[in-house]
């Protein structure tokens, strides 16, 4: 029977990430264009250790905040991520201070902030260009205190 239910939890696990609430996200452009999104929060651990892994969508509005307790230098990977992201790393004061556009799916590879940062935004891939994102950028959300 334990079998039988960690058969169902690992099925089901993530499908239920997908329920994660949503937290309105707005990102000003240095020009003063203004973007909605709506994104989930990977606050835990687990959460940003899970991130956007087996989704095999993602609505052009939506993303997922990653909040870390301090500032430090984030090393992300694509792992069983099925989809390609737009990465933007974020400063304690909500500025975008890099991008990383269009990171491969399923790629092990390590991508790193440059500097220590707060958060990290991921977008559908292709998004920073289409919206115009740049460093400099920026991110405001309740999420981010």
């Amino acid at each position: 029977m334990r079998l039988l239910a960690l058969t169902v939890f690992l099925l089901l696990a993530p499908a239920a990430a997908w329920a994660a609430e949503l937290v309105p996200l707005t990102i000003t452009t240095e020009k003063g264009a203004a973007h909605s999104f709506q994104v989930e929060i990977a606050q835990t651990a687990d959460e940003r250790a899970q991130g956007l892994m087996y989704r095999t969508e993602l609505g052009e509005d939506r993303g997922m905040l990653f909040l870390f307790p301090r500032r430090e230098r984030i090393a992300m990977w694509m792992r069983n991520t099925e989809i390609p992201l737009d990465m933007l790393f974020i400063a304690d004061d909500g500025r975008v201070t890099q991008i990383h556009e269009r990171a491969v799916p399923h790629s092990e590879a390590i991508i790193s902030s440059r500097r220590r940062v707060r958060y990290v935004l991921e977008l559908p891939g292709g998004t920073s260009e289409r919206l115009g994102l740049a460093p400099g950028a920026l991110v405001t959300s309740e999420a981010m205190r």
